[in-house]
């Protein structure tokens, strides 16, 4: 039976890049965006319930993330349904891979993992954490979105401090070099208490 160690942090954090780390160092991860995009994708599990409630958001086939975006910006009660039919989903697509897992640790790559309260789930947690001006700086370096909007999400995301309080272990993703080694360290005392158990 796999370690399961639930990866979160907020956004422009490092979460992504610590992830391929705890790949390279061998561990199976899931990805809890690619799932939804697996869900969402043509003949995608989410698809033919999304149709039922908002078949405005179907196109080609798939479920149209921008019209997703628009509904929810309309209807109050629109993310909510959305996550009734998504959130069961993206379990049972967690479990089918945890199932298949061959790995002694399996990471789950979740951003609202506290929020949607699977750290229950998890054997630890792990949050990745900078500092909030290095934070903003990557965010926006990306190009993706300006200033105001990232804080908007930051804004609506669990505060760091707390997040970071409330796992196991925090990972500074300051460089790379010193998130690796401390990937290495975490997955050191992992394997220890493997050993002894």
């Amino acid at each position: 039976m796999s370690f399961k160690l639930g990866l979160t942090g907020s956004i422009g954090m490092g979460k992504s890049t610590t992830a391929k780390l705890f790949a390279e160092a061998g561990c199976a991860v899931w990805d809890a965006d690619a799932a939804v995009h697996r869900l969402y994708a043509k003949n995608g599990a989410a698809v033919s319930p999304m149709q039922v409630l908002f078949p405005e958001a179907i196109s080609g086939g798939a479920v149209d993330r921008a019209a997703l975006r628009m509904i929810i910006g309309k209807r109050a009660d629109a993310l909510k349904l959305i996550e009734g039919v998504v959130h069961p989903l993206v379990r049972k697509d967690r479990a089918d891979f945890l199932a298949a897992a061959t790995s002694d640790v399996v990471v789950f790559d979740i951003p609202l993992l506290f929020e949607t309260g699977a750290e229950t789930e998890m054997d630890a947690v792990a949050c990745v954490t900078v500092s909030p001006e290095e934070q903003e700086k990557r965010v926006l370096e990306r190009g993706t979105m300006t200033a105001e909007q990232f804080r908007a999400i930051r804004d609506k995301q669990m505060p760091n401090d707390e997040k970071c309080a409330r796992s196991d272990y925090a990972i500074e993703t300051d460089t790379l070099e010193h998130a690796r080694a401390q990937v290495h360290d975490v997955l050191s005392q992992i394997r220890a208490k493997l050993s002894d158990a």
